[in-house]
C-alpha cells in the first residue's frame, strides 16, 4: 500500500457534531433512539498530538485485512514509537509505504495485511524510516 498524498493537520478549528447517546443499528432504527447526548470535536476525537500529526491518502490493497482501503486517508501521529503490530507510514529506499511494523530480535519487518503479498525484511543497506504510527484511518464510501 504506498501513500498518495500528505498533509498536515491542523487543528486550530473546532469541529464539534452532534454525538448520540445510543449507538446506531444495523437493522431497523427506533424512533426512541434520537437522544442527542453531547457533540464530538473530531479534532480532540482524531488527534492526540496536533503538532506531530499529519494525514495521508493510500492506495493499494496491501492492507485491506486491517480495515484499510484504496483511497482511505490515515491519521499518523509522529510522536508515538512503533511497537511489534504497529500499523506505521515508513520511507523505504524513497517511497513511502502503509505496513504492520514487526521487530524480532535486531531484524525489522514490514508486513502486510493482504495474504498476496510478502512481509519486506528491512536490510541494514536499506534507507529506511518510520514517519509515524497510524492512529486512525478514515474510510471513504463511493457515492453511487
Amino acid at each position: 500500500m504506498k501513500v498518495l498524498d500528505i498533509k498536515a493537520c491542523e487543528a486550530t478549528t473546532s469541529l464539534a457534531l452532534p454525538l448520540f447517546s445510543d449507538r446506531v443499528k444495523a437493522g431497523f432504527p427506533s424512533p426512541a433512539d434520537d437522544h442527542l447526548q453531547r457533540r464530538l470535536d473530531l479534532n480532540e476525537e482524531l488527534i492526540a498530538h496536533p503538532a506531530a500529526t499529519f494525514l495521508v491518502r493510500v492506495t493499494g490493497d496491501s492492507m485491506q485485512e486491517a480495515g484499510i482501503f484504496d483511497n482511505d486517508t490515515l491519521v499518523v501521529d509522529r510522536s508515538l514509537n512503533p511497537v511489534n503490530k504497529s500499523v506505521v507510514v515508513a520511507l523505504l529506499n524513497g517511497e513511502f509505504t502503509v505496513k504492520y511494523f514487526s521487530k524480532i530480535g535486531s531484524e525489522i519487518y514490514l508486513k502486510p495485511a493482504n495474504k498476496n503479498y510478502e512481509p519486506i525484511k528491512i536490510k541494514p543497506s536499506d534507507d529506511f524510516e518510520v514517519w509515524g504510527v497510524v492512529t486512525n484511518a478514515i474510510h471513504h464510501f463511493n457515492a453511487a
